[in-house]
């Protein structure tokens, strides 16, 4: 996990640095002059305009500006409302994460490279809003750790490529990270030798009369993220037994259109993880069906869709999901204005803590940057989503991963980024156009299966 920190935690880690700010300083302006020559690639004769602030931010420009000039570039230092002149590459070190108010950045001239220091000036550090006009960096070179405004929001767009250099802060305290590849590997647990089926089972209550699809994605998704076995429960559909899609792996068990809820209590017994939701319908016996199972089931909880409208509100889902097992709620937009009474907005990051607060529920806040928070604030960040997974069915998909997770043992907020970086880097595996929900969980289980696998992994690098 790469930690992501907030501009309040960053200027503590500055003040409790252990080395004096003018260090600092000199070190930060060293990074961005060395991403700077690697942008020229080579300084001799090269024009540089750096718009410099007055503080900190500033002050690094000017220290890259001076080693520049070192190496031999034609280094001009301007302000950050003075028009820039000709020249190969902008130092954008005008306010950094000192953003007061809108911004309306100079042009850069026409082929010259933007190089951004911390933060492209005129974005938001943390929320990543840009209500003026920032420039759109090349690169952006940080500080000490990533900045939430760098992954959200306006920022990626204004961000560029983002590099993360080390300026000796020590340790930073972040309550926020971004999962990687190599945290599959790290915090999903694998199969000791001698597993069996019921290990690692999950349980899916899913799809309805028409919306079977829905319960065949969640189920396979469960399949092939790890569950040795997964109970498939679909409401009205015990005689629908020519249905193509039903996942042959998974153990489909007969349920009525309604009342249902015992029955899958029962089930549950021997299961590790219930995901519920996908496809179930909105009706009024569903809605109690569905509170019935959440608010009694003694393992963890993937909320999804259908599960969500019955949850109702904030105040009345936190009555069915206290409790004193993890459960899980994923949102997309509709839905979270519907439990929280408004939409989550660009800031993910605050969105998902919020409700997370309100429901006492760990919470995923889906986009293409995945927000999953706890009601004690800690939160994981998936940047891997792209508009491939825009495609219907693909949440199916991502809810029965998720309950694959919970059955092996991954902590709560952990299962939900982890999951939500696996199916977004599996997507990325997949076509760019036309790619279905049903690719889905075949292009996960090779990713997961990469990621765990140390011998795969060095292979793909070419090592040993």
């Amino acid at each position: 996990m790469r930690p992501v920190v907030t501009v309040a935690e960053m200027r503590a880690a500055d003040a409790a640095a252990p080395v004096p700010e003018e260090t600092l300083v000199r070190r930060a302006g060293t990074a961005a002059a060395v991403a700077a020559l690697r942008m020229l690639r080579g300084a001799y004769a090269r024009r540089v305009v750096v718009v410099a602030g007055k503080g900190n931010n500033g002050a690094d420009g000017r220290v890259a500006a001076e080693l520049l000039g070192r190496r031999g570039a034609r280094v001009t230092v301007v302000g950050p409302g003075a028009p820039i002149g000709d020249c190969d590459l902008v130092v954008d070190a005008a306010l950094g994460t000192g953003l007061r108010g809108p911004y309306e950045a100079p042009s850069p001239p026409a082929g010259a490279e933007v190089l951004a220091v911390d933060i492209p000036s005129g974005v938001d550090g943390d929320t990543g809003a840009a209500p003026g006009r920032p420039m759109s960096a090349t690169r952006t070179v940080t500080f000490g750790a990533l900045k939430p405004g760098l992954l959200q929001g306006d920022g990626p767009r204004f961000a560029g490529e983002v590099e993360v250099a080390d300026i000796g802060l020590g340790e930073i305290a972040a309550r926020i990270s971004l999962m990687e590849d190599a945290d599959l590997g790290r915090l999903v647990p694998r199969r000791p030798p001698e597993t069996h089926k019921w290990a690692t089972a999950v349980c899916v209550v899913a799809g309805s009369t028409g919306m079977e699809g829905a319960a065949a994605l969640a189920a396979r998704g469960a399949s092939r993220a790890g569950a040795g076995m997964v109970r498939l429960g679909v409401p009205g559909s015990a005689d629908a037994t020519g249905f193509g899609q039903w996942p042959g792996e998974a153990v489909r068990f007969a349920l009525p259109s309604s009342g249902w809820a015992e029955e899958v209590l029962g089930v549950l017994e021997r299961c590790r993880a219930l995901v519920i939701g996908p496809g179930l319908g909105r009706a009024a016996a569903t809605v109690d069906d569905v509170r019935a199972v959440v608010g009694r089931a003694r393992v963890p909880v993937v909320v999804d869709a259908d599960a969500l409208f019955a949850l109702g509100d904030a105040a009345s889902a936190r009555r069915v999901v206290a409790g004193d097992r993890p459960v899980v709620v994923t949102p997309h937009d509709g839905e979270y204005e519907r439990l929280a009474g408004a939409p989550p907005g660009p800031d993910r990051i605050a969105a998902a803590r919020r409700l997370a607060r309100a429901l006492g529920a760990v919470v995923l806040v889906k986009g293409s940057l995945t927000a999953v928070a706890s009601p004690s604030e800690e939160v994981r960040l998936s940047s891997a989503g792209s508009s491939r997974l825009a495609t219907a069915g693909t949440g199916d998909v991502l809810s029965g991963v998720i309950g694959a997770f919970l059955a092996r043992g991954v902590a709560p907020v952990e299962a939900g980024a982890l999951a939500a970086h696996v199916h977004g880097r599996g997507a990325s595996d997949g076509p760019a156009e036309g790619l279905v929900a049903v690719d889905l969980p075949e292009l996960i289980s090779v990713r997961l299966s990469r990621a765990m696998d140390p011998a795969a992994r060095g292979a793909e690098r070419g090592d040993g």
